[in-house]
């Protein structure tokens, strides 16, 4: 149980990372890529930190932690001020390993969202939310979070996909995994529309929107139709 608990969220996380730094998605902007049976809590926690961290962390901001911008005279002048025995004997060494002496840093490896070409908040968004599909369980209540505009950055809202393996060892009655993804629905964490995204809506747009023909011939090809038409 150690090893089975989140090891799919870990490694599906671990591969939407790549794949979001590595600029694919800006690459290939219809290109979608499903992560199955590793739930969507994972994603709203990454959705979110790609935001936070580019806030702090992106190219121009990282100047701000750049050593070079130091005023070493002021900073050796307030270490032997107020440095007490802690830098007695030591100013001469005090920058060693601190960057104090100057960097080496190429500046074109400063900003690690250059592949991915961010230059807003939104363009995380943009290049994150129509790109990624998460399969959840039937009976993760996290699933929710998926849905929950209120909290995620700019209202959003991730493409949940109901993906439960209902041929497993452990799901001793097929015949209730349907049931227990609507206990979300029976306990008002989401709505009966945001189950129908669940069940149908998103799963058709993952599929449909590189394959237009993917449910041609199929009992909801006319549902998917109109889906992707409306």
């Amino acid at each position: 149980m150690y090893n089975h608990i989140g090891h799919f969220a870990a490694a599906g996380e671990a591969i939407c990372k790549a794949l979001f730094f590595g600029g694919v998605t800006r690459r290939f902007p219809t290109l979608k890529f499903a992560f199955l049976e590793c739930g969507v809590g994972w994603a709203c926690s990454l959705y979110s930190d790609l935001i936070g961290h580019w806030e702090k962390r992106n190219g121009k901001a990282m100047d701000n932690y750049n050593p070079a911008n130091l005023d070493r005279e002021m900073y050796y002048d307030l270490a032997r001020r107020y440095g007490g025995k802690l830098v007695e004997g030591k100013l001469d060494r005090l920058g060693e390993g601190w960057g104090l002496s100057g960097t080496k840093e190429d500046p074109e490896t400063i900003d690690d969202w250059w592949r991915c070409g961010i230059n807003k908040a939104e363009d995380i968004r943009d290049l994150f939310v129509p790109n990624f599909y998460f399969g959840c369980e039937a009976d993760d209540p996290i699933n929710a979070m998926a849905f929950d505009s209120k909290k995620l950055p700019f209202g959003e809202r991730l493409n949940a996909i109901f993906s439960s393996d209902i041929g497993h060892w452990d799901v001793p009655d097929m015949t209730e995994v349907t049931e227990e993804a609507y206990e979300m629905v029976e306990h008002g964490l989401i709505s009966d529309e945001d189950f129908r995204d669940f069940v149908f809506a998103n799963p058709a747009r993952l599929w449909a929107g590189m394959n237009p023909n993917f449910f041609k011939g199929t009992r909801v090809e006319d549902a998917v139709k109109k889906l992707m038409t409306d």
